[in-house]
């Protein structure tokens, strides 16, 4: 019989594959790679990610890795847009390429050749690196009759499309320009992408896992036979789900102390699992609060590893204010970390300011 893993225990495996156990001494760059992509549509929360896991982080740190084009930004897991490394963007893309290009078959596209829509798209974005408006602009040269919209979706799905610098910089603004991972890391895509090698690498940084998790956090699909076919070590929830996991993996104990931590928007932590296991991190009754209907995914607050709230920050003439609204109360020893981190947390997104207070809104 399967070992039964508690809702603690599956809270603090999770939470130290996430670095989030105590942060880690770790260069940026591997920190990337091992967190396996990091969902990126906004520009500043990779660094707030990296920054609640890594000691010493600085924002320099994954700039200069953008800029130097050993990280990069691209459309991946679920469709949406994911910070990982460049080794990384060539081998997951043509393993999530079948999911994305079954996005490409707009309404708007019933009359035009994919092929050829991807082949007049890749031509434009490797002449020159091109925001979405223009390079609608530039198709609609070839289809008038399709919408820029559709036409631009179809070559996003259909091609590695990276965004390069200056978007991804902290504080730099703009809209994203884009040019093929091909033409920007001067490499192809891996010829022969491995889908067991992702399983692993997924649960090496969000295990142990169902088949429906590893599912939710590529959009892949079919994917039972396969882990049921990698040798990996089965676990059940108190619920009954199968879960699967790395041998070798550490699992600490689940009365292991989790500190204080502030999530970023998006943070992956929250997303890379189905609804049946999300609850290793937060309650069911908060869902609605985190996750908005216009598919906003508002940054969180950890208290002994579990999202107890939500937190903002907002600058106006110097001043930056980082307002905690609490979904339960808080112990006097947990609410005192939570200024601790919120004070180390505001010199890191507000360095600029002149003054900064926290504010906390009740339960």
């Amino acid at each position: 019989m399967p070992e039964v893993l508690s809702r603690r225990a599956l809270n603090r495996a999770t939470l130290e594959r996430q670095l989030l156990l105590a942060r880690a001494e770790l260069p940026a760059l591997e920190a990337v790679r091992h967190l396996y992509g990091m969902q990126a549509q906004a520009q500043n929360p990779p660094y707030i990610g990296l920054w609640s896991r890594l000691s010493g982080f600085a924002h320099d740190d994954l700039a200069r890795l953008i800029n130097e084009r050993l990280v990069v930004r691209l459309s991946l897991m679920r469709s949406t847009i994911h910070l990982v490394t460049a080794d990384d963007c060539l081998a997951l893309r043509p393993l999530l390429g079948p999911m994305l290009a079954r996005g490409a078959q707009g309404r708007g596209l019933a009359e035009v050749d994919l092929d050829e829509l991807a082949a007049v798209g890749r031509k434009l974005v490797e002449e020159r690196p091109l925001t979405f408006r223009e390079l609608g602009a530039l198709l609609r040269e070839r289809w008038p009759e399709a919408p820029a919209a559709d036409l631009v979706a179809g070559v996003r799905n259909m091609l590695a499309l990276v965004q390069v610098p200056p978007r991804g910089i902290w504080g730099a603004g703009g809209q994203a320009a884009h040019t093929t991972a091909e033409s920007w890391l001067g490499r192809s895509q891996d010829e022969r992408p491995s889908a067991e090698e992702a399983i692993r690498r997924y649960l090496a940084a969000y295990g142990p896992a169902t088949v429906m998790d590893v599912q939710q956090w590529s959009g892949m699909t079919r994917l039972g036979e396969t882990v049921r076919g990698m040798g990996l070590r089965a676990f059940v929830a108190e619920d009954g789900a199968e879960l699967f996991d790395l041998p070798e993996a550490s699992r600490p104990d689940p009365g292991t102390p989790a500190p204080v931590r502030y999530l970023s928007e998006f943070d992956n932590m929250l997303l890379s699992f189905a609804q049946r296991t999300r609850t290793r991190i937060t309650e069911e009754e908060y869902r609605g609060r985190v996750f908005t209907i216009n598919g906003i995914i508002k940054a969180t607050v950890l208290v002994d590893g579990f999202v107890r709230g939500m937190w903002k920050v907002t600058e106006k003439r110097g001043e930056a204010i980082l307002e905690v609204e609490l979904f339960a109360p808080v112990s006097e020893g947990e609410r005192a970390d939570l200024e601790v981190e919120g004070a180390r947390m505001l010199d890191f997104v507000a360095p600029t300011a002149t003054s900064r207070d926290i504010r906390f809104l009740e339960a």
